[in-house]
């Protein structure tokens, strides 16, 4: 399908101007239904190729009557909010389609909603503009490393959901520096994005450690790495996650730089929706729950034909599958809204969140850490599907 690529100076009009953000970037119900013969199968929308030419109006209109997860559906592809300029996250490849961790989770919620990942309509956002774009309606859904705090959860409009990475602050120097912790760092210049949680952070601990820091805000990594190379930066500081994809594309190599062992605040990564919607906020807080299921039972992109058949009843049920009870054959509807199968469509067309870090992160250098399942010391933990 077509995508189109919106440098987003966001839409001012219908809502306040906002905090610019970070570079982090910054029902119980146990019904069920009857099955089909074809249980595990969900239909791609129709004439999703043609769907962004008249999304907007679509959306709108539903909107105003419904529930955004109304609204997607009606209009067949998901508006999610991210960007093309964060390797590892999301960028654009050579052929100019999104490519990313971010990425791969936007094709995640167009498979479990409307049964088909590529129904994707990447908008991508400058760093200030994206809580704007999320309460105009302009997306959908915000997914752009973005970290949730109490003060964007509750003044900015915005609903964070299921963390996909849980990160913290760190800081990068020059190889040939002769700083090994930020401890060291005193009487320096720290380069940060302008107007994020980064720029907090950093203030907050210099002042925490007595270090003399000034602190130069940049509207955009670009311009960082621009001063980093002119020597105007003794610090850069972000998201380890977001050092280490910049990294790799610093002019004069990786191994021109440095990110120290310190990691000074927590960072957890969220999606976001807009308040006032628990309805479409359960169904994509369920793609992500069933990203991290899926890993924990085993089910990946390759295997999961090899579960047609389990006797598993937890995994029958995920998967949309028939379960035999005291009425006979069901499949378990928990009332979200979403296919029967939605959890099968996102991993045979996107993959489980193991598939997708790996893809995605792990050539980075990024390890599993805080971001593996909740049994092997992480903090990875999806509630019971039943």
């Amino acid at each position: 399908m077509t995508k189109r690529t919106t440098r987003a100076f966001a839409a001012v009009v219908a809502v306040a101007a906002l905090a610019a953000a970070c570079t982090s970037d910054d029902d119980d119900s146990a019904d069920t239904t009857a099955a089909s013969d074809d249980t595990a199968t969900t239909e791609a929308t129709d004439d999703t190729t043609d769907a962004p030419d008249s999304t907007d109006d679509t959306v709108e209109e539903v909107q105003s009557d419904g529930s955004i997860l109304e609204a997607v559906q009606d209009a067949g592809v998901v508006r999610c909010g991210t960007r093309d300029d964060l390797p590892g996250f999301a960028t654009l490849d050579d052929a100019g389609d999104h490519v990313g961790f971010d990425v791969d989770f936007c094709r995640a919620i167009a498979a479990g909603v409307l049964g088909d990942a590529t129904a994707v309509d990447f908008v991508d956002l400058e760093t200030a503009d994206r809580f704007t774009a999320l309460q105009s309606g302009e997306i959908d859904v915000l997914v752009r490393n973005t970290t949730w705090t109490a003060t964007r959860d509750g003044a900015e409009g915005v609903t964070f959901l299921q963390p996909n990475y849980y990160d913290g602050q760190g800081m990068m120097v020059a190889a040939d520096s002769e700083f090994t912790s930020i401890d060291d760092m005193d009487g320096v210049i720290v380069c940060v994005t302008q107007g994020t949680t980064t720029e907090g952070n950093a203030a907050t601990e210099a002042a925490k450690l007595g270090l003399d820091w000034e602190i130069r805000a940049f509207e955009n990594p670009d311009l960082i790495q621009e001063a980093f190379v002119a020597g105007q930066c003794d610090g850069w500081s972000a998201d380890t996650s977001a050092l280490t994809g910049l990294r790799t594309t610093y002019p004069d190599g990786p191994e021109a730089l440095r990110i120290l062992p310190d990691v000074f605040s927590k960072e957890p990564l969220a999606p976001g929706v807009a308040d006032g919607d628990s309805q479409w906020a359960q169904a994509v807080d369920w793609v992500m729950f069933a990203t991290i299921q899926a890993e924990e039972f085993g089910i990946t992109s390759e295997n999961i034909d090899d579960f047609s058949s389990t006797d598993d009843v937890s995994i029958q049920r995920f998967l949309g599958l028939e379960v035999e009870g005291d009425d006979g054959a069901a499949v378990l509807d928990p009332g979200l809204g979403l296919p029967t199968d939605f959890a099968a469509q996102i991993v045979s067309q996107v993959g489980n969140y193991g598939e997708i870090f790996e893809a995605n992160l792990t050539p980075l250098g990024l390890e599993r850490n805080l971001n593996a399942q909740w049994n092997e010391g992480g903090l990875l933990y999806a509630p019971p599907y039943r």
